[in-house]
């Protein structure tokens, strides 16, 4: 008897190691070498106020503002005007920033959360540069509290550091309102997020992050997830580059409207978590200086 469950064990391990190295083939020929930075033609021009095509700026250009805000937005027309007018009202009130009006980028197909955020980011003219989610979870003036954790981590190095808003400290009264399903999904999350990618942040997945300039272009030019699961990559890679972060605690309410299925979606930032980590430890991915979108 003994020497039957010591032979299942011992299959068990094997058939778990032909797995693992099968996961990892897949995970190696399939990626893609280097993240796709193309922009289409139309990609490059925003309508300003008299209807006029005007050429995009590049996050490799000299900052001229202090401040930009990205803001993803897909199907979002019931919840993107209340967090537009919070977010102007905000910034016209804060006279060192202004808002000098909203530039919209219409993407010629979709690319995911992640890939738009990424196309955002790389029009921008800000010194800082702000990610915020379209549904108006976090409240704006939070930036406040992200400004203040980015200049707590100074001195930078190259002028790098990121400052992510976090819901953490509201996992205790997020439990208390959600069913068992659905926490048992979100500890498995965090425990792969922890295990495979990322060490010491609490919550990866909060849309608030404040990045200074040189911060988002060294991590956004090597992003290659563009779906959900883009924010653990994109801490993954400045961790790798030694990035100093900041989890800042902000306020934050569920929305009605999220396009996430629970189930579904998780699987598969579940799958892109551990294809991150296996493609980048077999060297189908590799972290590489800055590089200029072609």
């Amino acid at each position: 008897m003994l020497s039957l469950v010591l032979q299942l064990a011992v299959l068990g391990v094997a058939l778990a190691a032909a797995a693992l190295i099968l996961i990892s083939f897949v995970a190696f020929i399939t990626a893609t070498k280097m993240p796709h930075l193309h922009q289409y033609e139309e990609e490059k021009f925003f309508l300003n106020a008299r209807g006029q095509k005007e050429t995009l700026p590049s996050i490799w250009d000299s900052p001229t503002k202090q401040l930009s805000v990205v803001v993803p937005s897909y199907n979002e027309e019931k919840r993107l005007p209340v967090m537009m007018d919070e977010a102007l009202g905000y910034l016209e009130e804060r006279q060192k920033y202004g808002s000098d009006k909203v530039r919209v980028i219409t993407l010629v197909k979709n690319r995911g959360k992640g890939g738009a955020v990424r196309m955002g980011i790389f029009s921008s003219r800000g010194e800082k540069i702000l990610m915020a989610d379209a549904d108006g979870a976090t409240k704006f003036p939070d930036v406040e509290k992200l400004e203040k954790g980015l200049n707590d981590l100074q001195p930078w190095p190259d002028q790098m550091a990121i400052a992510c808003g976090s819901r953490a400290h509201l996992e205790k009264e997020s439990i208390a309102q959600r069913s068992y399903f659905r926490t048992l999904l979100m500890y498995g999350f965090h425990f792969l997020v922890w295990f495979l990618c990322v060490k010491g942040i609490r919550d990866t997945q909060c849309g608030f992050k404040l990045l200074t300039r040189e911060a988002a272009s060294r991590t956004f030019s090597s992003l290659h997830i563009e779906r959900w699961a883009f924010d653990v990559e994109l801490l993954y890679i400045a961790q790798f580059f030694k990035i100093p972060i900041a989890e800042i605690a902000v306020n934050w309410t569920e929305i009605e409207g999220s396009k996430l299925v629970p189930f579904w979606s998780w699987l598969q930032m579940g799958k892109d978590l551990l294809f991150i980590r296996l493609r980048y430890l077999t060297g189908a991915w590799r972290l590489e200086q800055t590089r200029k979108m072609n």
